[in-house]
């Protein structure tokens, strides 16, 4: 910025030397201050318009910045979820209950097959679990899923074994 008044300061005392007429002189000079007011005015609103560009872009950043946060906690929670479990042997398991249908979520050890039972938040009910498959159906049958031996829950699968059982267990 010195530089800028040392070189208006000169070029001031150049036409101070080349002009006699005074009155000429004056009218220079005002003029050489009117075209430096412009060039201010238009380096000062260029410099504005960076500036409100700059304030854009940094909100911008700073929004993105907030959705990659989001996101990359979102991916620690799903790492978490899949590794963690892998790693502790617990894992969250859905049940439904047989007597009031209510869905709940509960973490247990697939390690631990010697928990049986488990109590429904809901109806306050034991249901019993079952961690052998010893489902009759195949795979691709629409049999009960393997549920229906144990929990009493068969849902009509049309396997007369399994509308049998559920009629032996129900009295």
């Amino acid at each position: 910025m010195s530089n800028l008044k040392s070189e208006y300061d000169r070029i001031l005392s150049e036409i101070e030397k080349a002009i006699s007429n005074e009155e000429e002189k004056k009218i220079v000079k005002e003029k050489v201050s009117e075209l430096s007011m412009i060039f201010i005015n238009a380096m000062e609103n260029m410099s504005n318009v960076i500036e409100n560009k700059l304030k854009e872009m940094e909100e911008k950043q700073n929004n993105l910045d907030s959705k990659l946060n989001k996101i990359q906690n979102t991916v620690k929670e799903i790492e978490s979820d899949i590794y963690d479990e892998e790693e502790t042997g617990e894992y969250d398991f859905e049940i439904v209950c047989p007597y009031c249908n209510n869905e709940f979520v509960t973490d247990l050890s697939l390690m631990n097959e010697e928990k049986t039972e488990i109590k429904c938040p809901e109806c306050n009910n034991i249901i019993e679990l079952d961690w052998n498959d010893d489902c009759d159906c195949e795979e691709d049958d629409d049999c009960c899923s393997g549920h229906h031996q144990h929990c009493g829950s068969c849902h009509g699968c049309g396997d007369e074994d399994c509308e049998e059982e559920n009629e032996d267990e129900d009295m």
